[in-house]
C-alpha cells in the first residue's frame, strides 16, 4: 500500500521508539528521516531503470545560428532511450527517422572526415570550445553528448530549418521522479515497491539515529529488494520494449 511521507516517518519512529509527531518537521529526529528516506528514495530510482519512469521527452533546440546541430535535455534524464527526428522536406510528408547514438571520439572520428571546404559543411564550435565539421544539407543521422547534458548532431537540412527544431523531435528516456519533503507527499514508486523502501529506511535510520542495528528490517529490506529485482526481470520479459542497441545516452546522477 502506498503512503504518505508523514506516514512513513511516523511508522519508523514508531519502530525505533522515538517521540510521534503530526508533521514531518515537528522534531529532529523526524527531518533525520525524512533525509533517510529521501536518500534511499534515490538510490532505489537510480539503481534500475524502472518501467513507469520511461516518458516521452521533449529536447530542446538551443535555436542558435552558431549551434544549429545542439539540444538540450531537460533535467532529471537518468538514460535516453532514443531519439527520431522528423526529416520531412518542404511540402512531403512526415517522415520520422531514428538518429543513431554514437560515443564522442566515434562521433568526432565521423564528422572529421567532412570537407570543410565545401558550402554544404559548417564549422561549429561546441560548448566545450572544439571545432565541428556540421553538415547543412541533410536531415541528422548520429548524434553524441559531451557533457551528459546536451545533445549534439551531425547534421541539419537548411533549405528546410536554420536549425534542429524541438517539435521534430520523438524521445523516450527514464526521468528520474521529483521529491517533495512535505507531510502528503506520496513517492512515485510501484505500489508494490512500498515495503521494501521502506523496510530499507526503517534499517537506515534504526542504525543511525538510534545506534542499533536492526536485524530484522534489514533481512526483510533484502527479502523485497530480492523478489522486486527478480519481478523486474519477469516483466522485462514479458512487456515487449523495442530494442535500440547501443543508441542509449546515460545520464550520471550529479554530473
Amino acid at each position: 500500500m502506498k503512503q504518505t511521507l508523514l506516514e512513513m516517518v511516523q511508522e519508523i519512529l514508531s519502530d525505533i521508539d522515538s517521540d510521534e509527531v503530526e508533521s514531518i518537521n515537528d522534531t529532529i529526529e523526524a527531518e533525520q528521516v525524512v533525509k533517510i528516506l529521501e536518500s534511499t528514495y534515490r538510490a532505489m530510482m537510480s539503481n534500475r531503470n524502472w518501467p513507469h519512469l520511461r516518458r516521452t521527452l521533449q529536447v530542446d533546440s538551443f535555436n542558435d545560428l552558431t549551434k544549429p546541430t545542439h539540444m538540450r535535455l531537460p533535467e532529471g534524464v537518468k538514460e535516453l532511450c532514443f531519439i527520431n527526428y522528423n526529416c520531412q522536406k518542404a511540402g512531403g510528408k512526415l517522415s520520422y527517422q531514428k538518429v543513431t547514438y554514437l560515443d564522442p571520439d566515434q562521433f568526432i572520428h565521423k564528422v572529421n572526415q567532412e570537407d570543410s571546404t565545401k558550402s554544404e559543411v559548417e564549422e561549429v564550435v561546441d560548448t566545450g570550445g572544439i571545432t565541428l565539421l556540421i553538415r547543412n544539407d541533410r536531415a541528422p543521422t548520429y548524434f553524441t553528448s559531451f557533457n551528459d547534458k546536451d545533445v549534439v548532431f551531425n547534421s541539419f537540412d537548411n533549405s528546410v530549418d536554420d536549425t534542429l527544431q524541438t517539435a521534430k523531435v520523438q524521445s523516450q528516456a527514464y526521468v528520474m521522479p521529483d521529491w517533495n519533503a512535505e507531510d502528503d507527499f506520496v513517492p512515485d514508486l510501484p505500489e508494490d515497491a512500498f515495503s521494501a523502501f521502506v523496510e530499507e529506511a526503517k534499517a537506515k535510520a534504526s542504525y543511525k539515529i538510534s545506534q542499533k542495528l536492526d536485524e530484522k528490517a534489514e533481512q526483510e529490506a533484502g527479502r523485497q529488494q530480492t523478489w522486486l529485482a527478480r519481478k523486474a526481470r519477469r516483466v522485462a520479459g514479458g512487456i515487449p520494449y523495442p530494442s535500440y542497441g547501443r543508441g542509449r545516452v546515460y545520464i550520471p546522477k550529479g554530473r
